[in-house]
């Protein structure tokens, strides 16, 4: 399928935002304010990425009209050599130590898009070395490392922002806020999040490490463990990509990742929070229960087999808030976001918009700058990926807050975290939101953070130079 029958020429696009949000479209072009975070409108801003991967590739791609590409840092010299002739025709300098990055001062905007275990430390010493940051989502993979990374943001005044893209995704999950914001649906009584489920893995063998990964390096925070890898099943097919503990499938390990309720929970379960506090509800979680499938066993939370993907492969939970309104995450239904108030109710997911009170809007528009309101007063531009990364450089410009805050980020990562934590405890939670700690459990509550492993503790203040 071509680029063009995949994403909307810009006329469809403004033709479907409607007279609300096509009247707040601006140009966009390098010579515009928000196109370039060293202020000059001839100039595109340097940037460096961290973790230059598949979604890493992709981000800087949507955002080439915009940045220069002038160092790479990744464990793995394919990724880097990929992501260099890709985008920039190799001519960024490449290192394996990301902290060749925060010690170069003339690089002010960096790019962290590594596995989940790999953000907080070099987001935290990049806002130290005085970096802006567009860090992936999820943005930690323990709710301790938000409340870090918050205090940190405040502490440094760096402009962060987390790669849920879906919030400049105007035509669709944008308006979706502004029709909430606006009270078009009352009171809101539940959301549902639908996010899909996890696959499971046979027992995985040790494998040999690729001479072109420094597989230390790649697990860094996280334990010691063997590099496991499988390529064919066991009719002797070959999987359409291997099965590992590395890579694209760290999502599928608690080590690494939170499985799919931090994958597209931190999309899905984003919207829903977003939705809350938009319509002037509290977005203070009570509690979270429910039930969970895993392919392994766990005792008190840990888990028992060391050789397969261990994240949940389905699940349900209910979650509690103050006030009274409540949110499902499930693994099944259609993908995408149910919000149902007092007087109607819309759904919306990448593809779609829909719902009596988005029918409404042909005869009863939204008023103008509903949208902008909604995007907390950020020019409306382009969609998706490429106005995610125009807001982060606008905002760099400004100095502003982004539409995909920290703060923000982990108000609804909290969530999506004590989820995982319910799930592989397999027990209901209740949570002070106002200290953000799991009432009455010391178990649960020793799972809100991670030992980091020697040698990969986070560096407070400016972090240590290479070598040291």
């Amino acid at each position: 399928m071509s680029s063009k029958k995949q994403k909307p020429a810009r006329r469809d696009f403004v033709k479907t935002m409607g007279i609300a949000g096509a009247g707040l479209l601006v140009p966009w072009s390098t010579g515009s304010a928000f196109a370039c975070a060293t202020g000059s409108p001839n100039d595109k801003a340097d940037i460096a990425i961290i973790g230059a991967g598949g979604m890493g590739r992709g981000n800087l791609n949507a955002a080439k009209k915009w940045i220069n590409l002038v160092a790479i840092a990744d464990p793995d010299d394919r990724s880097a050599a990929r992501c260099n002739n890709d985008i920039a025709d190799g001519k960024a300098k490449v290192h394996k130590d990301y902290r060749a990055i925060l010690d170069d001062d003339s690089i002010k905007l960096v790019h962290i898009a590594t596995p989940d275990h790999w953000h907080a430390k070099p987001l935290i010493e990049a806002m130290y070395a005085g970096k802006d940051v567009y860090c992936e989502k999820p943005m930690t993979l323990t709710i301790d490392e938000g409340k870090l990374i918050r205090k940190v943001q405040e502490e440094t005044g760096r402009v962060v922002q987390v790669g849920t893209q879906q919030r400049s995704t105007f035509n669709r999950f944008t308006k979706a806020i502004a029709i909430v914001q606006e009270g078009r649906l009352g009171k809101i009584k539940k959301i549902t999040s639908c996010i899909g489920g996890a696959p499971k893995s046979p027992g995985l063998e040790v494998a040999d490490v690729p001479k072109e990964l420094d597989w230390d390096r790649w697990l860094g925070p996280a334990p010691k463990v063997d590099y496991l890898e499988m390529t064919h099943d066991s009719k002797g097919k070959k999987h359409r990509r291997p099965l590992s503990n590395c890579h694209y499938e760290f999502r599928w390990w608690y080590e690494y990742s939170g499985g799919k309720l931090t994958d597209w929970g931190a999309h899905h379960v984003d919207i829903a929070v977003w939705a809350l506090a938009a319509n002037g509800q509290s977005t203070d979680l009570v509690s979270i229960g429910g039930k969970a499938e895993h392919p392994v066993d766990f005792k008190d939370g840990v888990v028992v087999q060391k050789d397969r993907y261990n994240t949940a492969t389905s699940f349900e939970f209910n979650c509690k808030f103050v006030g009274g309104a409540e949110l499902d995450i499930k693994s099944d239904g259609r993908n995408g976001v149910l919000i149902e108030g007092e007087t109607g109710r819309i759904f919306v997911s990448r593809g779609k918009l829909e719902g009596k009170p988005v029918e409404n809007l042909e005869s009863n528009p939204l008023p103008e700058g509903a949208l902008k309101k909604a995007y907390k007063g950020h020019d409306i531009v382009d969609n998706e990926r490429r106005a995610h990364w125009i807001n982060f450089l606008d905002c760099v410009n400004k100095k502003a807050e982004p539409i995909s805050d920290v703060h923000s980020h982990m108000e609804m990562l909290n969530v999506c975290h004590l989820a995982g934590i319910s799930a592989r405890l397999g027990r209901d939670l209740k949570w002070d939101a106002k200290t953000e700690t799991i009432i009455g459990d010391d178990v649960a509550n020793g799972m809100l953070k991670r030992e980091y492993r020697e040698g990969y503790e986070i560096e407070m203040g400016k972090p240590a130079a290479v070598g040291s």
